[in-house]
């Protein structure tokens, strides 16, 4: 059953997959089998010893794609993890096998910006840790590292310990990012705990938002300057939010509260004047920083300066600033508020510096700021949906869904349509988000030695999005209607067969969280 690796990647794979856990283990004490061992703290989600015993899996005949390599042959995974890769593997008839003749093999796709279950004033997102993370699935996303909360007066660690209890329902893998809103001496040294006990190693501040998340740069400088000294890395969310504040209230005072007014008073120079002030003080703290959901050329001027001389910022873009424009805030009535989120969309021109961005690597990763909020009251009440902005855009609760679509949607927007690479489309979905992030190699690749995260993709089939279709509780699709070629056929988790087609083979509770090691490098 033994056969070569063809190229360096898989060749040295054994070597840089234990210098990376020995790194890892001396960022994030106590962590178990490279971060998912059994629970160490906070009510950790893993399954029992025995439930990962799990029957070898053969993906053979498959064209394998990576960030770096493209080349034709079999995959065997045992007890989760990649076993051996080579050609024509020969294995006995208790080996599950796949058929994966004129499939692209990638690494599981990895969402680093998700919302789930999550409290946002006085709205909530839609979908629990159960149906976010199985339309994730099935939109051929294995690995999501979701938003979870400090609530103000209160420590850090409480805040995991209930992400921990909601997570529990989660299907793929799932690690967690810290959203900081007091920073003092005590929540200073929580953050250390969280890096170094809880394999939370990544902390999310927010520069918009005033009186519900925002932090003045004081205590940005401080949290940068703790997360710098320990191996973390600090997401930022950068808009100017004293100025928008300030335009928020005039245009409600005037009686401009449609909803594209939410769109007028966000300027992309508050986006791109709060990114170059973030990156300033990131560089005074010396910490690797990570600019959110980045839409404005602006904000991409600042982060391209900064990684010209040499600074560690990284940034990611969603796909709907790449695929959609402002123009959505103009359609009738009501609808424009399916499109409100934080920053809002931008013109084309915006759009055309992302995709120049992602072509010179000035933005690394593509994820979907999923943070789903219904369109109508019904199903599930008015907690739930955007119309408690129907009369005031600024009461609209900003965040729209995504977590189903993105692979198939930047696979035919950007592979087909404006010749990314193959190679590039899964350093945007999958390698660089674990690289940066504390994952690799045990995510983001297919090598031997990591898990057995595997999409199946078709590069041919043409399918339409319809929100009826979707696996999530949201009520809408953005891009509803639209016809894509490249599709998602099976997923496996671990070597775990989750997604068959339109069958669901997964289960609520499967996901394991991941304890991740230190960030902010690629």
């Amino acid at each position: 059953m033994v056969a070569s690796c063809r190229h360096a990647d898989l060749v040295a794979a054994a070597g840089p997959y234990a210098q990376l856990v020995a790194a890892q283990r001396r960022h994030v004490c106590g962590a178990t089998r490279e971060g998912t061992g059994k629970a160490a703290s906070l009510g950790a989600i893993f399954q029992p010893d025995g439930e990962r015993q799990m029957a070898a899996v053969l993906i053979k005949n498959g064209r394998i794609v990576t960030a770096v390599d493209d080349y034709q042959a079999d995959i065997l995974i045992e007890d989760g993890r990649i076993r051996t890769i080579g050609q024509g593997l020969v294995v006995g008839n208790q080996v599950e096998t796949h058929d994966a003749s004129g499939l692209l093999v990638m690494p599981g796709g990895i969402d680093v910006h998700t919302h789930l279950d999550w409290d946002f004033g006085v709205a909530r997102t839609v979908d629990t840790f159960g149906t976010g993370t199985k339309a994730a699935a099935f939109g051929g996303t294995t690995t999501v590292i979701d938003f979870c909360n400090q609530t103000r007066g209160a420590s850090p660690l409480v805040g995991l310990e209930d992400w921990h209890r909601r997570a529990a329902s989660a299907s793929v893998d799932v690690g967690a990012h810290m959203i900081m809103l007091d920073v003092n001496d005590q929540s200073l040294t929580d953050m250390q705990t969280l890096i170094r006990r809880e394999g939370v190693t990544s902390f999310k501040l927010f520069m918009a938002y005033p009186g519900v998340l925002m932090l003045d740069d004081g205590a940005l400088f401080k949290a940068m300057r703790l997360a710098g000294g320990h191996g973390a890395m600090i997401c930022v969310h950068a808009e100017n939010g004293q100025v928008i504040q300030v335009l928020v209230e005039e245009a409600v005072a005037a009686g401009r509260v449609a909803p594209k007014y939410h769109s007028l008073t966000r300027p992309t120079s508050m986006e791109g004047e709060a990114t170059h002030r973030a990156i300033k003080i990131a560089e005074l703290a010396e910490t690797p920083l990570y600019v959110v959901h980045l839409s404005a050329r602006e904000a991409l001027a600042a982060v391209a300066e900064a990684r010209d001389a040499g600074l560690p910022v990284h940034a990611e873009t969603c796909p709907h600033y790449l695929f959609l424009t402002q123009e959505k805030y103009d359609r009738p009535e009501f609808d424009g508020a399916k499109y409100v989120m934080t920053p809002p969309l931008r013109d084309a021109n915006h759009q055309q510096a992302l995709w120049r961005g992602l072509s010179t690597n000035d933005l690394q990763v593509i994820s979907t700021d999923h943070c789903p909020f219904c369109f109508n009251e019904q199903l599930f009440g008015m907690k739930f949906s955007k119309q408690q902005g129907k009369d005031d855009f600024s009461k609209i609760p900003n965040g729209a869904p995504g977590i189903e679509t993105r692979l198939p949607l930047v696979y035919d927007g950007g592979v087909r349509q404006r010749g990314l690479s193959l190679n590039r489309f899964v350093a945007l979905t999958a390698t660089n988000p674990a690289k940066l992030f504390g994952l690799f190699p045990k995510k983001g690749t297919i090598a031997v030695g990591s898990d057995g995260d595997i999409v199946l993709f078709d590069p041919q089939d043409t399918w339409t999005i319809r929100a009826s279709e979707h696996h999530s509780r949201v009520d809408y699709s953005l891009f509803e209607g639209h016809t894509l070629t490249g599709s998602v056929k099976k997923v496996f988790l671990r070597g775990q067969l989750i997604v068959d087609g339109k069958d669901w083979h997964g289960r609520e509770g499967m996901g394991e969280f991941l304890r991740r090691g230190a960030c902010g490098t690629l």
